[in-house]
C-alpha cells in the first residue's frame, strides 16, 4: 500500500457514511471505517481527528462559502447581505452533493451527539455572519438578527433541498426562502 493513498479522504468519508447508515454512528468504529475504505486506522487519523469529523470536516471551508459572498456583495444593507450569504452557501451544495447530504443528515438526525455538533457548527456560522455584517456597517443588533435569520433560512432551504423527490437546485430553493422572508417582513 502506498504511503499516501490517492482519494483516501473521500473513500473514508464514503465508507464511514455507509457504516453509520447501516450499523449506526455509535456502533461503527474507526477500524471498521478504515478497513471498509481499504486503508489503515493511521491513514484515517491523518485525515480526521475522530469519526465525528468525517461528517463535519473543516468548518472554515463551509463558513467561507457564506462569508466570501458577503465580502463580495456591493450593497451593505442587511437584507442584501443575507441574500448574498445564502447565495454563497448555495454554491457549497451542487446537485451532485444532494444524495450524500441527505444520507449525512439522516445519520445526524438519528444521533443526539451529532445533532449537537451540527447546531454548534451553525451557531458558529451565525456568529461569523453577525461579525461580517457588522463589519460592513450593519448596526450590531440588526447584524445579529440578520445572521440568525440567515442561518434559519439556510436550514429551511437545506431541508427542502434534501427532501425525497426534490429536484430544484439549492440556489433556487434559497431564493424562494429569501422571497418568503422578505414577504413576511413586509407584512409587518
Amino acid at each position: 500500500m502506498p504511503r499516501w493513498e490517492a482519494g483516501a479522504r473521500d473513500r473514508l468519508q464514503l465508507a464511514a457514511l455507509d457504516l453509520f447508515a447501516s450499523a449506526g454512528y455509535e456502533r461503527a468504529t474507526v477500524a471498521e471505517i478504515a478497513a471498509a475504505a481499504g486503508l489503515t486506522e493511521r491513514t484515517f487519523f491523518r485525515h480526521f481527528a475522530d469519526k465525528r469529523e468525517v461528517l463535519f470536516g473543516d468548518p472554515g471551508v463551509f463558513d467561507a462559502a457564506f462569508l466570501d459572498a458577503v465580502a463580495a456583495e456591493p450593497r451593505a444593507d442587511a437584507a442584501s447581505l443575507v441574500q448574498a450569504a445564502l447565495a454563497g452557501g448555495a454554491g457549497f451544495f451542487p446537485d451532485e452533493r444532494r444524495a450524500w447530504s441527505a444520507r449525512r443528515q439522516a445519520v445526524i438526525d438519528a444521533t443526539l451527539a451529532l445533532q449537537e455538533r451540527e447546531l454548534l457548527k451553525l451557531s458558529g456560522l451565525a456568529a461569523s455572519l453577525a461579525t461580517a455584517f457588522a463589519d460592513r456597517g450593519v448596526p450590531q443588533r440588526t447584524a445579529v438578527l440578520a445572521a440568525e435569520g440567515c442561518v434559519a433560512m439556510f436550514r429551511t432551504a437545506f431541508a427542502e433541498w434534501i427532501a425525497d423527490g426534490e429536484t430544484r437546485a439549492f440556489a433556487t430553493i434559497a431564493d424562494e426562502v429569501v422571497a418568503g422572508w422578505r414577504a413576511l417582513l413586509a407584512t409587518g
